[in-house]
């Protein structure tokens, strides 16, 4: 029998969030049914309200979430009630073309929930990213629900779903970083200190952090930054020169999504570097590249979609990680706030002033 729980609902495009009562069903073949225990506030989710991504409004927002799951669908059996899981947003099909020339983290039929969360009257809700998770529970494929250790704090488990996924395989699986590498991250929020802490994990001998919030640059050193750069009193990209002998860095990491600082990640990269770009841009913004520059420098651009990913691996590897002490996934957590409280936290995050505010339920 379907049930209700209180969610948070994004009815109009800027207009401010509100919890309210939404209708979750029982899960069908191939679904489950996940009680939420913990959501980051993601920008993601803050993209969503403002009709930035989509216009399908009303979406229940919320994606980067833990909980335990509740109840399963026919046919299902990667997951079982009892089980704590991180829910992703990608949960490769194995049938698309991208998946069958064995390229599954760009899969472009990726699994869903067939069936709709609703509100009372039965308005069908969008479910950001096709999860929605800033709600008592949520329905979802069972795919997308990913077996981790349950000895894992929900509220920092939650931000693998996401941000820190983002970030970290930005660095480690589109980037590629090696030993040795000298590596740059412009903005140091939560996927930019997750990009600089998998620098490190992979051996970069430097990691520049550059931003223009002194107190982000101080999160990025914590997070293993070994220089910083404060772009509102110098040139990012000819003081990264100096620091790498006038060469540049060998991958540069844009993690702001904003084409200035596109810009600047490009030119910042060593002849044939590499640059990566995980930041999020609103649909307008385009870029204006000499195509001698493309051209002249070589190398690879790379945008990274959930740091090219496989949930399935890579979520239980960053929460061994965690458990071992290898990775602060705590670190990331600035505060945590109830259902009520996400459009003050989607301000504090706007303002630079936390890393990621967490919804526990």
């Amino acid at each position: 029998m379907a049930q209700q729980v209180r969610g948070v609902v994004a009815r109009s495009k800027g207009a401010p969030v509100e919890v309210t009562t939404v209708v979750v069903p029982d899960p069908g073949p191939g679904e489950a049914l996940v009680g939420v225990k913990a959501c980051g506030v993601c920008h993601t989710d803050l993209h969503y309200r403002e009709g930035a991504i989509a216009d399908e409004f009303p979406f229940l927002l919320g994606h980067e979430a833990a909980g335990v799951v509740e109840a399963v669908g026919e046919g299902v059996d990667n997951v079982a009630p009892g089980d704590s899981v991180v829910l992703a947003w990608r949960a490769p099909c194995g049938r698309c073309r991208s998946c069958r020339r064995g390229r599954p983290w760009y899969c472009f039929d990726s699994k869903n929930a067939r069936q709709k969360m609703t509100l009372e009257d039965g308005t069908e809700l969008s479910p950001a990213i096709g999860v929605g998770a800033f709600a008592e529970a949520c329905l979802v494929d069972a795919d997308q629900a990913v077996k981790v250790d349950p000895a894992a704090r929900p509220e920092a488990a939650g931000l693998v779903g996401c941000g820190i996924m983002a970030g970290f395989g930005a660095a480690v699986n589109t980037g590629e970083i090696r030993h040795g590498d000298t590596v740059a991250v412009f903005g140091c929020g939560g996927v930019g200190d997750a990009a600089i802490v998998g620098a490190a994990l992979a051996g970069a001998r430097m990691i520049i952090a550059v931003d223009l919030n002194p107190k982000r640059l101080e999160w990025a050193r914590q997070f293993g930054a070994t220089e910083v750069i404060d772009a509102s009193a110098e040139n990012p990209v000819s003081r990264i020169r100096e620091l790498t002998g006038g060469h540049g860095a060998d991958v540069t990491i844009e993690a702001v999504g904003r084409p200035e600082v596109f810009k600047q990640a490009f030119l910042a990269r060593d002849h044939a570097g590499t640059m990566v770009q995980v930041g999020v841009p609103d649909p307008e913004m385009r870029i204006d590249v000499r195509m001698l520059d493309f051209f002249g420098r070589g190398g690879k651009l790379k945008p990274s979609w959930y740091g090219d990913c496989l949930p399935t691996r890579d979520f239980p590897m960053l929460i061994d990680l965690y458990l071992r002490g290898k990775l602060d996934l705590d670190r990331f957590v600035s505060e945590t706030i109830a259902l009520d409280q996400v459009e003050e936290a989607f301000a504090k995050m706007q303002r630079g002033e936390v890393l990621r505010s967490v919804v526990v339920l």
